[in-house]
């Protein structure tokens, strides 16, 4: 899930696929075109909250400026979260029947300032 502040609204919230390696930047991608796209651009701070979905429950928030948005590459980007998400074969599946729907697509790179973790499994 991640959230972007709006203008005059609460915090506009959607669920994404997200990259990330220890130490570096959170990425994902959305629509360039979409609500979210357009409510994106440099230097504005955005959270992300990922968790597990069955007991113990576990969350993990991180917030940060987005340090850039560049156009995404299907094989760069969109593949390799896909396979994430979906397994090699869903993921494949899924670039395929995707392909043609939105040319206007963006990544999204976020450095994460600040992090907080709950593990009700540590009771």
């Amino acid at each position: 899930m991640r959230s972007i502040p709006t203008e005059g609204r609460g915090p506009l919230s959607a669920p994404v696929w997200y990259g990330y390696e220890s130490g570096g930047e959170v990425w994902f991608c959305t629509g360039g075109d979409s609500r979210k796209g357009k409510l994106l651009r440099e230097g504005v701070r955005i959270s992300l909250c990922v968790q597990t979905e069955t007991p113990p429950y576990e969350y993990v928030t991180v917030e940060g400026p987005v340090t850039s948005i560049a156009r995404s590459d299907i094989e760069a980007d969109i593949r390799p979260l896909a396979h994430r998400y979906l397994g090699e074969e869903g993921g494949d599946n899924y670039v395929e029947s995707t392909a043609d729907l939105d040319d206007s697509g963006i990544r999204v790179a976020m450095r994460p300032s600040r992090w907080l973790s709950v593990d009700y499994g540590k009771g």
